[in-house]
C-alpha cells in the first residue's frame, strides 16, 4: 500500500494485530475496528489496569490477548504497534518471516488522511532529542496567529487519529514526532521537516547512534518544500543530504549566529530569515526579536528558529512568526523561574531527562547551584561537566545514579563544592533545595536540571519539578 493509495485500502474483513494496550494501541483498535476490521489486540502485561481496558475492547467486539505480546495471531495482514515496542520484539521476527507490514500509529494516522473523502492536510514535522514539544507548540501559536486552523498533534496533545478523522478541521498540522514513532512510519512524507539536534538517546531501543539517527532521518524522507537543520550540529545536515526528497525541495538552516543564505539566524538581537527572500544573497526580513522568545535561552531562541523556518516554509507572514512567539507558553517544568528568593534566581528544568538537555539548559546562565541525578539511562557526564565547570557555584547531587556524575565533577572540577544527598524520601527535594540556597550568592541561579530521568523517585519528571516548585515557594514564604 503506497501512501498516496490511502482511502483505496478496503479494512473491512481484513486482520489486523494491535500490539500493545495504551495511549496509541487502544485508539488504533477502536478505529479499525469502526473501519470494519477483524482487530486483535495483543499485550504483554495481565495487570489489573490492562484486564480493565481489554474488557471495554471486547464489549465493542475486539479480541484481546493479555500476557501474550510474543505471538503472532494466525491470519493478521497488518501489525499496528504502539511506538515503544522494540524492534527485536519475536513479534515482529515472526511478521517478518511471515511477512506481514508493520506499522506504527503515526503510520496508520498517515495511510487515513482522506479516508474520510477529505483532502489530506499537509504536516509540518518535528524530531531531535531535546525541543521538540517546545518547537512544535511554537509552531502551532505562529500558525494561530496565522489565522490558520492547527493543532499541534503526534507525541504531544491532540491524538494524530483524531486530527486525522475527527470533526474538526484543520489547515495544517504541527506534529512532534519520536525517534520511535518514526522508526515504524515508512511511508510518512511530510511538506516540511525538522531536525532540531541529535546526541545519544534511546540507544538500548535503537541498537546504535547510527540506527537511532537514521531514524531520526526518516522525517526528511518525501518533504515537498524544506528540510530544516541545525546549523550548530552537522549530523542534522548530513541526514538532510542523505535525504530522498521532492524535487525543489530546500535545505534550510537555523543558527544562533549570523545566518547566511538560505538560513535563519540572530543579527543584533533580531531573528531574521534569509531563507525565504526574494534575494537571499543580499537580503533579510526581521522576523522578531530575541526578547519575544519566552524564556530567550540560547537553546530555546534555537528552538524558535527551527518553529519559525517552518512556518515560513508554509508561506507564513513574518509578523505571525513574531505574533507567535510572543502569544507562545512554554509548558511547566521546561527551564521554567519560579521564584526569586533573597536575590537567587530558582529555575525547574526537570525536562532535561538527559545530558544533552541539561547542557542546553546550562548554558543559559553564568553563575549555577546545579541540583541534578535521578536515572542516568546509561549516560556518561565527562562531556558535560567539563562543559559547564566554569559556570558552577556548587553542586547538589541525588538519585540513584548520583555517583556517576559525582565522579565526573570529581575529575573535571575538583574545586566545585558538591553535597551528595544519599535519602531518596519525599523530604529529599526540600533538603536539596535548602543545600542549593545555602551554597548560592546573590545573582546566582539555583538550577534544577537533572541530567536524568527521574522514575528513581518520582512517578515522572513532572512530580519532581512540582517538589522543586513546592520546595522553593515554602522557602519564599519563609523569607518573607
Amino acid at each position: 500500500m503506497g501512501s498516496q493509495e490511502v482511502s483505496n485500502v478496503d479494512w473491512q474483513g481484513k486482520h489486523v494485530t494491535v500490539a500493545g494496550l495504551g495511549v496509541s494501541g487502544i485508539p488504533a483498535a477502536r478505529v479499525l475496528h469502526g473501519l470494519g476490521a477483524v482487530v486483535t489486540v495483543v499485550n504483554d502485561g495481565d495487570d489489573e489496569r490492562s484486564r480493565a481496558q481489554a474488557a471495554e475492547l471486547e464489549a465493542q467486539g475486539i479480541t484481546v490477548r493479555l500476557g501474550d505480546g510474543d505471538t503472532l495471531p494466525e491470519s493478521t495482514e497488518l501489525i499496528v504497534t504502539a511506538p515503544g515496542w522494540k524492534p527485536g520484539k519475536p513479534l515482529f521476527a515472526a511478521a517478518a518471516e511471515a511477512g506481514v507490514p508493520v506499522w506504527g500509529d503515526v503510520e496508520l494516522a498517515w495511510r487515513l488522511r482522506g479516508q474520510d473523502g477529505r483532502e489530506p492536510v499537509p504536516w509540518l514535522a518535528v524530531t531531535g532529542t531535546n525541543g521538540k514539544t517546545t518547537t512544535v507548540r511554537m509552531l502551532a501559536s505562529i500558525l494561530e496567529a496565522a489565522g490558520l486552523r492547527t493543532a499541534a498533534v503526534g507525541n504531544i496533545g491532540v491524538s494524530l487519529l483524531d486530527a486525522v478523522l475527527g470533526e474538526e478541521t484543520y489547515d495544517v498540522l504541527a506534529v512532534e514526532l519520536s525517534s520511535y514513532q518514526l522508526h515504524w512510519a515508512p511511508s510518512l512524507r511530510a511538506h516540511s521537516a525538522a531536525v532540531l539536534n541529535l546526541a545519544p538517546d534511546h540507544l538500548d531501543w535503537h541498537g546504535s547512534m547510527e540506527a537511532y539517527a537514521a531514524d531520526k532521518g526518516r522525517i526528511y524522507e518525501g518533504n515537498r518544500v524544506a528540510c530544516v537543520y541545525n546549523a550548530a550540529d552537522p549530523a542534522t545536515e548530513d541526514l538532510v543530504r542523505e535525504a530522498d526528497v521532492e524535487e525543489g525541495c530546500r535545505a534550510i538552516g537555523f543558527t544562533l549566529g549570523t545566518p547566511g543564505p538560505s538560513q535563519l539566524g540572530v543579527v543584533d538581537g533580531i531573528l531574521v530569515d534569509r531563507a525565504f527572500v526574494k534575494n537571499r544573497q543580499k537580503q533579510a526580513q526581521e522576523l522578531a526579536e530575541v526578547a519575544d522568545v519566552n524564556p530567550p535561552a540560547p537553546h530555546n531562541i534555537a528552538n524558535a528558529l527551527a518553529a519559525a523556518a517552518l512556518a515560513r516554509a508554509f508561506g507564513v507572514e513574518p509578523a505571525a512568526v513574531r505574533d507567535g512567539l510572543r502569544n507562545f507558553r512554554p509548558d511547566p517544568h521546561r527551564i521554567e523561574h519560579v521564584a526569586d528568593v533573597a536575590g537567587v534566581a530558582y529555575v525547574d528544568d526537570s525536562k532535561a531527562t538527559n545530558t544533552h538537555a541539561a547542557e542546553a539548559s546550562l548554558a543559559a546562565y553564568d553563575s549555577i547551584v546545579w541540583i541534578a541525578g535521578g536515572l542516568a539511562k546509561g549516560a556518561t557526564f565527562d562531556e558535560l561537566v567539563t562543559g559547564c565547570a566554569e559556570r558552577l557555584r556548587g553542586v547538589v547531587l541525588m538519585g540513584a545514579d548520583r555517583a556517576l556524575i559525582r565522579e565526573a565533577l570529581a575529575r573535571h572540577a575538583p574545586e566545585v563544592p558538591v553535597v551528595d544527598l544519599a535519602r531518596t524520601d519525599t523530604g529529599a527535594m526540600s533538603e536539596a533545595v535548602g543545600e542549593a540556597a545555602r551554597l548560592a550568592r546573590p545573582g546566582d541561579t539555583v538550577l534544577m536540571a537533572p541530567a536524568c530521568a527521574s522514575m528513581d523517585m518520582f512517578v515522572n519528571y513532572n512530580k519532581r519539578g512540582e517538589a522543586f516548585a513546592d520546595a522553593v515557594r515554602a522557602r519564599a514564604a519563609e523569607s518573607v
